[in-house]
């Protein structure tokens, strides 16, 4: 269990409070059970470790407050929304006998013995964290599903999640979905085999050939039509030559 140094503080302005965290400490506060509440503070830099740690509030701690030790939940951290650091942190006092409800994080292991990973199939996560009703003294820190052997179809139900005991799902009434292994989305064309694709090639060029003898018999076709579209105009013109020249009148003498 992960223990955390703490002092006890007698801060009640304001201005005491903001002194107390220009001097590099996080004014905290225990509370819940039977016990009064309790005004603590913190090191800056020791709780921003702590916060960096995966799950932290979920875990439980132990906070060593002038040489006692309480076992605590982490509740609640409070920002400064200008530098992003810890300015206020709350702390629920572990009751034996007693039940919380916290959202548990969904771990994924063995995904390179799964078979339907292995042919491309897709994890969809429907929650990667679920609530669940815990007694004090038995929290669990993740929730594992085992991915080995699991093929493309499955689903993962949270009847099929190891509960500690006395652990319930929040949800009740119906076996929900906590992550399912499906289809590929792009499914990949199988190559096609060498001789098709050289006779693929082979149809294409006759075909282009065939296109090329026929517009070349078009364009043959269009010119011997301009040429007798031609001559019909010379003749024509011709003709009305001939008959201009009959109509002419005789010179007079």
């Amino acid at each position: 269990m992960n223990t955390l140094n703490a002092s006890i503080r007698n801060t009640n302005t304001k201005g005491e409070i903001n002194s107390l965290r220009s001097s590099g400490s996080v004014p905290a506060i225990i509370y819940g059970g039977t016990e009064k509440n309790q005004k603590i503070s913190i090191s800056t830099k020791l709780l921003k470790t702590f916060l960096e740690k995966e799950n932290f509030l979920s875990n439980i701690i132990t906070l060593s407050v002038d040489d006692k030790k309480i076992n605590v939940l982490p509740r609640d951290v409070t920002f400064d929304p200008v530098k992003d650091e810890p300015i206020h942190m709350d702390f629920l006092r572990i009751v034996k006998g007693a039940k919380i409800i916290l959202e548990i994080p969904v771990k994924f292991i063995n995904d390179d013995k799964s078979p339907g990973l292995k042919r491309g199939g897709v994890l969809n996560i429907v929650r990667r964290k679920v609530e669940l009703k815990c007694p004090t003294e038995n929290i669990p820190t993740e929730l594992i599903v085992d991915l080995e052997n699991k093929d493309i179809g499955e689903s993962f139900k949270i009847s099929s999640i190891n509960l500690p005991e006395g652990v319930t799902p929040t949800i009740q009434g119906r076996d929900f979905v906590v992550a399912t292994l499906a289809a590929p989305t792009i499914i990949k064309e199988p190559e096609k085999p060498a001789e098709e694709t050289a006779e693929g090639a082979e149809g294409a060029e006759a075909v282009e050939g065939a296109e090329g003898e026929t517009k070349a018999a078009e364009g043959a076709d269009k010119k011997e039509g301009d040429k007798k579209e031609g001559d019909k105009v010379e003749k024509k013109e011709t003709d009305k030559g001939k008959k201009e020249e009959k109509k002419a009148p005789p010179e007079k003498k």
